[in-house]
């Protein structure tokens, strides 16, 4: 091989392994940063510095056996630089410098972390709440979750949302300056605020998993890549905090559901619905997983909670043996039960769906039409989608028509569009 030929190579290597380093131990490296510096944005900015350097110096040097340690202290080292050079060389410089020339003392070998391994766990808590917290925007959340806790660049979060890159590094860098004026502290809240702000963090898993299942736009009807990404945050959450049960309940939810993954597309990329799913083809470990985390959620003994009782349904679907064999029944009473524990439009919707598979159509119909009247769900596609289906299995094929159309056109997904008119064009 030439040596043009061969450098590139061995640049195009070393850039694989600097992005895979960093999907894994971002969350750690930032982490240990801000517990040291004790801000956030600076703690990002230079671990970003860290990783530009990676992509300069391992090409000609080598991976480190050790890629975490490297960054982060070479990421320590431009803190102490930038504070000389700012001519800040007080007690906090001082001490950082000190902790860094004993850890890399113990770490001569490269072997062992350049952080506290019985307080890590704790600092990527922390990170998590802090890039999750109430003071920023639904959007800003997500964004900064995905890149300092799930180590993905901004392009890539971009890709998966189907925005601009430049408009996802805007939410990020206004994230920071955010969390910085609000002076958000680096810690885990208190036990009063911990259950509240534990939902907001579930609560940006649970909406990255659904943008992965049933993508809102573009011409993918699914991103797999997303909700695997939120379903590997989920299972660190559960390690994090292995005593609170809904985010067992969580993980298993997603778990349960991205089982079905394999059989939900077929060759050309386009929806293959449940009832016309080869369950040959689901994952049956998922399916083991996923039963195992709600077992668990069980075993803290304080009831099902919302994410719970929607993996006892996403568990219904994966036990049976197809869509006839189904336990409807108990569908229709944990929908029944997570009405009562979260009411929504939306969890009335699918328990009508439930009911028209328990009891038939005409009793569901009566529930989707008082939804429609009520209004709460007016441009939310599902509702003429299920009103569709529901009016074609009584017999009313223009009224169904209608409606898959009228779904098609609220609907900003361009394979799911081509399944609700192609369904309307059955009915013709």
């Amino acid at each position: 091989m030439p040596p043009t030929e061969r450098r590139a190579d061995e640049i195009e290597s070393a850039r694989r392994s600097v992005a895979a380093v960093w999907r894994i131990e971002s969350a750690r490296i930032v982490a240990t940063l801000t517990r040291t510096v004790g801000d956030f944005a600076l703690a990002e900015d230079l671990a970003q510095e860290a990783l530009a350097d990676a992509l300069a110096q391992w090409p000609q040097t080598g991976v480190p056996s050790n890629p975490g340690a490297w960054l982060t202290s070479v990421a320590k080292r431009k803190a102490i630089d930038g504070w000389r050079r700012r001519e800040r060389y007080d007690d906090r410089m001082a001490v950082i410098a000190h902790d860094l020339e004993a850890e890399e003392r113990r770490a001569t070998d490269e072997s062992e972390l350049p952080w506290d391994p019985d307080r890590i766990d704790d600092d990527v808590l922390r990170l998590v709440f802090v890039a999750c917290h109430p003071v920023l925007s639904r959007e800003a959340r997500v964004a900064l979750t995905l890149k300092v806790v799930g180590g993905l660049s901004s392009e890539e979060i971009a890709r998966a949302f189907l925005v601009p890159t430049s408009t996802v590094q805007q939410r990020i860098v206004r994230a920071k300056k955010t969390l910085g004026a609000a002076k958000v502290p680096f810690a885990v809240p208190g036990r009063e605020e911990f259950t509240e702000r534990l939902g907001a963090v579930l609560g940006v898993l649970y909406l990255v998993f659904n943008e992965g299942h049933s993508a809102s736009a573009g011409d993918d009807w699914m991103r797999p890549d997303l909700s695997r990404e939120a379903l590997r945050l989920g299972r660190v959450l559960a390690q994090l905090v292995p005593d609170e049960p809904e985010v067992h309940g969580l993980l298993a939810l997603m778990e349960l559901t991205a089982a079905r993954f394999p059989a939900r597309i077929d060759a050309q990329g386009d929806p293959v619905l449940l009832a016309d799913q080869d369950r040959r083809r689901w994952d049956r470990a998922a399916i083991v997983r996923g039963r195992s985390a709600l077992a668990r959620s069980d075993e803290l003994g304080r009831g099902r909670g919302a994410y719970a009782l929607q993996a006892a349904i996403a568990e219904c679907h994966d036990l049976a043996p197809s869509v006839d064999d189904t336990d409807w029944d108990r569908i229709v009473v944990l929908y029944e039960a997570l009405g009562r524990l979260a009411p929504s439009p939306v969890v009335e919707l699918n328990r009508a769906a439930a009911v028209a598979m328990a009891d038939g159509p005409a009793a569901a119909l009566e529930i989707v039409d008082g939804l429609a009247a009520g209004g709460a769900l007016a441009g939310y596609r599902f509702l003429p989608a299920t009103r569709g289906e529901l009016l074609s299995r009584l017999g009313r094929t223009d009224e169904a028509r209608a409606e898959f159309e009228a779904a098609a056109r609220l609907t900003g997904n361009d394979r799911e569009r081509r399944l609700l008119l192609d369904r309307a064009a059955e009915l013709r």
